[in-house]
């Protein structure tokens, strides 16, 4: 795996990037709340509440998070189906996500879509897709639909694995995006492993940002367990498309201490390896960069407390909640995306 890039500053050099104090609070707020609800996902799996599968990325938040934050509120996204923090930062409500990964009618997608296909069009997250690199084609038709509304002020960012970067999709949308000069972000959250296929043993060259060269993309590498560099490039990245009217890609490093999918065995990687990767996870190191930065433990305990109170009402209401209706109306209401009443394109 690539080192990326390594970046600490201080308080000083912070505010020069970031809006204020106030912004590191919210940070942190939002790495506990996608650790705490990707947590409790995966224990609800356990209890067989989850219908389905889930794909967790615990150890990745930074990226979610970090790359999310960079955007503006009418950006669009289109997450991976690891996507959960990435949807939680963009400002999906909790409860409206936990409702929908346990199949309740209250949830986001009425609990037709669950943990792989959740989408939350009140904060533009057009959806999560679980075919590997399909949502790249897709964010050009959104890039395009700005383009021909004279929207310049705005971009869509997609999010995929860097098992994905092999699917033929991502190629064809990279080049079309390069083409026709659409404000598309590619994202790739490179977490090593294409399921339990390191990334070293299927490419010669593990340098993903090289991927763009082709297409005269400008690309951008970046640490991705590091949740302000990770903002950083982020930001630079989306100027650069605002500016050029062109296309960007940013290949972010991070690592999965969860598995590929709930029934990930993990036979493919030793527990030393997950351990010391659990040692430098984006939560430990933005708790290291508070402290070093004029924060005390005891706020950042009390962020943590109110993520746990988060979490615990989502829950709370996702299972007092009703299930979906099984009439045959209603099977067919939800059968394609504009066929129910006062949907957006009824």
């Amino acid at each position: 795996m690539n080192a990326g890039i390594e970046w600490r500053a201080g308080m000083d050099e912070l505010q020069n990037i970031l809006p204020d104090r106030a912004f590191l609070v919210k940070v942190m707020k939002y790495l506990f709340l996608v650790r705490k609800f990707e947590e409790q996902v995966f224990d609800l799996f356990g209890q067989g509440k989850v219908h389905g599968t889930t794909h967790l990325g615990i150890g990745e938040e930074a990226t979610g998070v970090g790359s999310v934050f960079a955007l503006e509120s009418i950006d669009y996204v289109l997450a991976s189906h690891r996507g959960h923090g990435q949807v939680l930062a963009k400002g999906s409500p909790p409860r409206d996500m936990m409702a929908e990964i346990l199949a309740k009618e209250a949830g986001i997608n009425r609990g037709r879509g669950g943990s792989m296909h959740l989408s939350d069009l009140r904060c533009n997250v057009m959806g999560m897709d679980g075919i590997l690199g399909a949502a790249c084609p897709i964010a050009c038709g959104i890039g395009l639909s700005f383009r021909m509304k004279s929207l310049s002020d705005r971009i869509v960012a997609v999010f995929f694995g860097d098992g994905s970067m092999q699917q033929g999709a991502v190629h064809e949308a990279f080049n079309l995006a390069a083409a026709w000069r659409l404000p598309v972000l590619f994202i790739c959250t490179d977490n090593g492993y294409g399921m339990s296929t390191p990334l070293k043993k299927i490419v010669n060259d593990t340098d993903l940002s090289k991927r763009a060269v082709p297409y005269g993309i400008k690309s951008f590498d970046v640490d991705g367990n590091d949740v302000l560099a990770v903002y950083r490039t982020v930001r630079q990245a989306r100027s650069y498309i605002i500016e050029n009217q062109a296309p960007a890609f940013v290949v972010e490093h991070t690592y999965r201490t969860s598995g590929h999918s709930k029934s990930d065995g993990n036979q493919y990687r030793t527990k030393e390896e997950i351990a010391e990767w659990k040692s430098k996870n984006p939560l430990a190191r933005f708790i290291g960069i508070m402290l070093e930065n004029g924060f005390n433990r005891a706020e950042i305990d009390e962020i943590e407390r109110d993520a746990d109170a988060v979490i615990a009402e989502a829950v709370a209401y996702a299972e007092s909640c009703p299930n979906p209706s099984a009439t045959p109306e209603a099977l067919m209401r939800e059968a394609y995306a504009g066929g129910w009443k006062g949907g957006p394109y009824a």
